[in-house]
């Protein structure tokens, strides 16, 4: 081994001194706002942090938008998730003060902060600097939770509500529901009724 890698070793290890530390050893305050009261004002176009602060620091940010399009990428048919507002859509959602988005709020947090204590400790960097055979070996061993090995359970548990989070922000979008199929919330000039080979099917005709 030479000096220049004895270095980095070296370095990489007293910039992570607790990259071993268990999922739960980050912690994830409480979001700091008010919920929006039982008439709000559903004309209005709010943008995000109009209703409440945003949590994602820049670097929570960068973790998640590549966690976000390691799981669902740009195809031939879609862009990424972080292309059509994913991120976004996650950090408003885990600084409501409800306690569903609290709750989230709490795993969402210290698994971004896992996340890149793990890729600091296989990779010595961030995860947002991985390339996607790095990033994949780590998502691989949390991506199925009946299958994670012990020390990955936390994990895992993360991943399958960020997966489940990022996958209802993407497929609630035009780019989302395009990428499905989906051919409902379009707005008709007319409406003639049910076909008549409907309603005879049905025995209505």
């Amino acid at each position: 081994m030479d000096r220049r890698t004895t270095i980095k070793w070296m370095l990489a290890a007293a910039a992570l001194p607790l990259a071993r530390d268990p999922l739960h050893a980050a912690t994830a305050p409480k979001a700091q706002a008010k919920p929006y009261g039982q008439d709000p004002k559903l004309l209005n176009v709010y943008h995000p942090g109009e209703l409440w602060p945003l949590t994602f620091n820049a670097a929570q940010r960068r973790t998640a938008t590549v966690l976000c399009d390691a799981i669902i990428p740009a195809d031939a048919t879609s862009p990424s998730a972080s292309a059509v507002g994913v991120v976004d859509f996650l950090d408003e959602w885990i600084s409501a003060p409800y306690p569903a988005q609290q709750k989230d709020r709490a795993i969402v947090l210290k698994g971004l902060h896992w996340l890149d204590r793990e890729s600091g400790r296989r990779f010595f960097k961030p995860a947002h600097e991985l390339d996607a055979q790095q990033l994949h070996a780590i998502c691989d061993d949390i991506c199925y939770l009946p299958k994670a090995r012990p020390h990955f359970v936390e994990a895992a548990r993360f991943f399958a509500r960020y997966r489940d989070l990022t996958a209802s922000g993407f497929y609630t979008t035009p780019e989302g529901r395009k990428d499905l199929q989906f051919v409902g919330n379009v707005p008709l000039a007319s409406f003639d009724g049910p076909p008549l080979e409907v309603l005879k099917k049905v025995g209505l005709a």
